[in-house]
């Protein structure tokens, strides 16, 4: 049934990513949001996994690191774009990204991590690999068109332990 739940939204998933981007919220001495644009929902370890990339120079990826949990809100297209451009912009060192744009944490169903109540769609993960970026191991015409300033990416991967709507 989960899995059924993940392969019936991944479309307007996807679609939101590459269109406005998603919330990606992680809690470790704090909770922090930030905007994805990047990332994929697939199989992998026989599991439903969404792995998600941030940027090493990012307070998430700090949060991350001491986490075990993730979470993914899918906003409706058009809806929550200040929200969106801030979070996407302004660090959660700096800010209360919740306060500010006036987001709804709502306890999570299977984790810690909350999930965004003004969004539609919801994925609770838990992180069962990592892998940081080996700059050696990218292809050159990438590396100079997506890292001009070599500030590279770890990869999360999640597994997906709950997939649920929320009007």
């Amino acid at each position: 049934m989960l899995m059924d739940t993940i392969i019936s939204t991944m479309s307007e998933t996807m679609q939101q990513m590459r269109g406005e981007g998603l919330f990606l919220t992680t809690k470790a001495e704090k909770t922090n949001t930030m905007i994805i644009g990047w990332g994929g929902i697939n199989v992998y370890f026989r599991r439903p996994i969404f792995i998600v990339p941030v940027r090493l120079s990012r307070y998430t990826h700090e949060l991350m690191e001491a986490s075990t949990h993730f979470t993914v809100s899918v906003p409706r297209p058009g809806e929550l774009s200040k929200a969106i451009a801030f979070c996407g912009s302004k660090s959660g060192r700096d800010y209360d990204k919740f306060a500010e744009c006036g987001l709804t944490p709502v306890p999570g169903r299977e984790s810690e991590v909350p999930v965004i109540g003004e969004c539609v769609l919801h994925y609770e993960c838990e992180i069962i690999y990592k892998q940081h970026m080996d700059k050696d191991k990218l292809k050159p015409d990438i590396d100079s068109e997506v890292y001009p300033n070599s500030v590279y990416h770890s990869f999360y991967f999640g597994q997906i332990n709950a997939c649920y709507s929320q009007s």
